[in-house]
């Protein structure tokens, strides 16, 4: 599909997630034939005032692509100039979001909180699309606290994005209850850009119920793909052939976690391999013991000698 002038390389998109998809799980997750992956959300302040960490966060590499910058924020003018200070810089797509239910990040206005002002939100995109030649993107829920996702979308491609991302719960509800799958079909009806479904799509099955409930254009992966990066090419050849793959055999997982550790080590905090390897372990024999191990883990050598330690028990 194209996003603008940007052609993925399939409709199965790794979401984008706070403190996880950095450049290390985004190249594992390309591996395993994700078409679109999202940063981790970056702030426009942190960018216009050129905090260190924030700018780390827009780190890539040549077989990091396509790629779609998330930032978040409130405010037209500094949207405005954080693209102008990034526009050269190695990615795709620039994507706002407007759906993060975070407490602290609802408090600044920003996130979901942009729901319950159509007006912004229109300034906000018409900004962003005079800023760049670069698809600009939007990230949405069913609403903050009431439905008006219908609204939002209309406004939001009047304004100028490229395609539309709606996660089906509303801000209140956070990640609890059901994805209503229902708004996310009459958003796709009601515009005419690209619409990406997201929320509960735990394997195969979800995926391809998804697209045919909806009628999405694309879905978006985020828990589900949490220690499990072989989702992606699970749902693609199951969409496109009917084939299931496999799941992967606790020696592949581990492997895959060895992998990961790797790239984190060359790019990233090592100690964030700690939740990753909690993912990757869970439901292997003998998990609640690793997940002990995993949190003495300090440096490589501690997470290497672990992975190795539960490869032999494998055996």
């Amino acid at each position: 599909m194209k996003i603008g002038n940007v052609e993925t390389k399939n409709n199965v998109f790794l979401a984008p997630m706070a403190g996880i998809t950095n450049l290390a799980f985004r190249t594992i997750s390309r591996e395993n034939s994700c078409g679109l992956a999202y940063s981790e959300m970056i702030s426009i302040n942190g960018i216009y005032y050129d905090n260190e960490n924030t700018l780390k966060l827009l780190e890539t590499t040549e077989n990091d692509h396509p790629l779609a910058i998330q930032l978040f924020g409130h405010e037209p003018k500094i949207f405005d100039a954080a693209i102008k200070k990034i526009d050269s810089e190695k990615f795709e797509i620039i994507d706002i979001n407007m759906g993060c239910p975070a407490k602290k990040i609802i408090h600044n206005g920003d996130g979901a909180k942009l729901l319950e002002d159509p007006k912004l939100i229109a300034d906000i995109v018409k900004t962003c699309t005079a800023a760049t030649k670069k698809p600009i993107t939007v990230k949405i829920r069913k609403g903050f606290i009431n439905t008006n996702a219908v609204e939002i979308s209309k406004i939001i491609e009047q304004a100028g994005a490229s395609a539309i991302c709606i996660h089906g719960r509303t801000a209140k509800q956070e990640y609890s209850g059901d994805a209503d799958w229902k708004i996310i079909a009459q958003v796709k009806k009601n515009v005419s850009i690209p619409v990406i479904g997201n929320g509960d799509i735990k394997n195969c099955d979800d995926a391809k119920k998804m697209f045919e409930l909806t009628n999405c254009d694309a879905i978006m992966i985020g828990r589900a793909a949490l220690g499990n990066p072989w989702i992606f090419k699970q749902i693609d050849t199951y969409i496109n052939s009917g084939k299931k793959i496999s799941p992967p055999s606790p020696i592949e997982k581990i492997n895959m976690a060895k992998k990961h550790l790797h790239l984190l080590n060359q790019t990233g905090n090592i100690i964030e391999m700690r939740k990753h390897l909690s993912w990757y372990t869970k439901k292997i024999s003998n998990a609640s013991h690793i997940r002990l191990e995993i949190n003495k883990c300090k440096t490589y050598d501690d997470f290497k000698n672990l992975l190795d330690n539960i490869i032999n028990s494998l055996l």
